[in-house]
């Protein structure tokens, strides 16, 4: 079953426990966050309860029933200081809000100690919602000029890529090798438990991002490329700081579960498609 509002409000903690508790779930899969990076400097309190109280009190709930619990964390609880992609033994140091209060969500989820799996992505987007590849779209049709970030690198990943790659994962904790001897996914999934990095192969940075969207727009349509000017972090100031490194390694990812991850390029061409810009 599939919950969303106006069933469950994330800033009702008992109405969550409720839920878990009337679904009585073998997986919970939460795909919801608070993830208003630059809101989330002056909503704190309300980030904190959808970010780390929610996702806690689910965790709580699943070990209750002895259910496995699926959450999605970010890049952010990183300060992208390091030079190379960060790995799942890396010490968090969040530089904003909105990676504090996903950090504490991740560090409660581990605390409450049941069957659980964290993944953490990062440069999330895809063809519906709020996110940086349908902005980029829609200023294309209102500026022949944008300026854009040049100096933060990452890898831009599709939500359809997470959505696959996690069934694949949840897959092989319900499939009758991984169950041997056991009755439910969580107690198959107990030693596989942990933090993993779930994001696309390669790198880009956000203006390189941008430029590879503009792209795909045809030369004859309404719509035209505009021109991208890099720029530095300091000539875009935001009210949340950003990591300048946000590149994971999925190493973990594939050592443990065999799957890997589609370069963000590859993802992108199949998203643009879906719009209707290769057809």
């Amino acid at each position: 079953m599939s919950i969303d509002r106006p069933e469950i409000e994330l800033t009702n903690i008992d109405s969550i426990r409720r839920m878990v508790r009337d679904a009585r779930p073998e997986v919970v899969v939460n795909a919801a966050a608070y993830t208003a990076v630059d809101l989330a400097e002056s909503e704190s309190d309300v980030a904190m309860r959808i970010n780390a109280e929610a996702p806690i009190a689910m965790a709580e709930e699943c070990k209750k029933l002895g259910a496995l619990f699926v959450t999605y964390s970010t890049d952010y609880v990183f300060d992208g200081a390091k030079n190379v992609p960060y790995t799942e033994d890396d010490i968090p140091s969040p530089l904003n809000v909105y990676g504090r209060t996903k950090l504490a969500g991740d560090e409660g989820v581990r605390a409450v100690d049941g069957s659980y799996l964290i993944f953490r992505t990062s440069w999330v987007y895809g063809p519906r919602g709020k996110n940086f590849l349908l902005t980029m779209l829609k200023l294309a049709s209102e500026r022949e000029l944008l300026r854009v970030i040049e100096d933060q690198t990452g890898a831009p990943t599709w939500s359809r890529a997470i959505a696959e790659s996690t069934a694949l994962v949840l897959s092989q904790l319900l499939s009758p090798d991984r169950m041997t001897g056991q009755t439910t996914a969580a107690e198959a999934a107990r030693k596989f438990s942990g933090i993993y990095n779930l994001t696309a192969g390669g790198e880009v940075s956000w203006c390189g991002f941008a430029r590879e969207i503009f792209s795909y727009l045809p030369l004859d349509g309404k719509v035209h490329a505009p021109q991208v000017v890099a720029i530095p972090t300091a000539e875009y100031p935001t009210p949340a700081r950003r990591p300048m490194n946000s590149l994971l390694s999925n190493e973990k990812l594939m050592q443990v579960f065999h799957v890997m991850m589609p370069r963000w390029d590859e993802c992108l061409v199949l998203v643009m498609n879906e719009l209707g810009y290769l057809k």
